[in-house]
């Protein structure tokens, strides 16, 4: 799935591509990616929306429209492409918006996971999805005293408990696995053993991790692409993630792989103890 860098990668793709088009049209051709509100509704509020800017909240993007916000979740698979007005429709590509100039603005996702928000501007942060969020990697406010706060009461797995989006949003499975091993935490230890200074060590180390491979573009995992012709380059320099059976880069040790919550964790047993 997509994370931080991955998502943040996409809309460095696409704005100097849609930002200041005009919506002239709407074709949804798989309504369960519309989570809110009614396809319906949905085509008729957009229809006309000027995109004024794009950016991210946790792993969604955020379009800014005159009138509405576009939220966009892209969960496995999903990406943009754009066609002609009048091409032929590919297979996976779902949801259609017209812009100026005939650009078909394409929504392509091959396991249909992908869901789209429109939500009144002014409601943006104020309401689901956005409203339940907690901090992002780089806000000033995402300090060992908070960080501690949220997870000290935790019996889960830190591994777990760092997915949580409530309490910092954008990080998944494969950073996780990063940052953990960095900061030499074992990934089974309950979140609630975890120490204070354990707490800004993983701060730091989310940070080193993800601004880096925001650098690099993000990771491309199996099939994901951020759109076409954009692939990220930090699957290069992943330490631990995916790297089961090889050797661990500061000891030695073959780097183990375990099922945690049900995703696939990466470790080495000796530096993360």
């Amino acid at each position: 799935m997509p994370e931080k860098p991955e998502v943040i990668t996409v809309v460095n793709s696409l704005k100097s591509k849609i930002i200041g088009k005009t919506i002239t049209g709407c074709n949804i051709y798989w309504n369960n990616i519309i989570a809110y509100p009614t396809t319906n509704e949905f085509k008729k509020q957009i229809i006309g929306e000027k995109i004024n800017s794009i950016t991210t909240r946790g792993k969604f993007i955020v379009m800014k429209l005159n009138c509405y916000s576009l939220l966009v979740h892209l969960r496995m698979e999903g990406k943009f492409m754009f066609r002609e007005k009048g091409d032929k429709l590919g297979k996976h590509e779902h949801v259609e918006l017209i812009l100026d100039d005939n650009i078909s603005f394409r929504f392509h996702d091959v396991r249909k996971f992908g869901k789209m928000y429109l939500i009144p501007i002014e409601d943006t942060y104020k309401t689901k999805p956005l409203v339940d969020l907690g901090l992002e990697y780089d806000d000033n406010n995402l300090t060992k005293e908070y960080l501690y706060d949220k997870i000290h009461n935790k019996k889960l797995p830190i591994k777990t408990v760092l997915l949580d989006q409530s309490i910092i949003t954008g990080i998944g499975n494969i950073y996780d696995d990063e940052i953990l091993f960095m900061s030499k935490i074992n990934p089974n230890r309950k979140a609630s053993d975890i120490t204070i200074d354990e707490c800004q060590m993983m701060i730091d180390n989310c940070r080193i991790v993800l601004e880096k491979a925001i650098k690099l573009g993000g990771t491309t995992i199996k099939s994901f692409t951020s759109s076409e012709g954009v692939h990220g380059l930090f699957q290069n320099e992943l330490l631990v993630h995916g790297k089961a059976g090889s050797v661990c880069p500061n000891c030695g040790e073959i780097i183990l792989k375990t099922r945690i919550g049900g995703r696939g964790t990466h470790y080495c047993s000796k530096c993360q103890k």
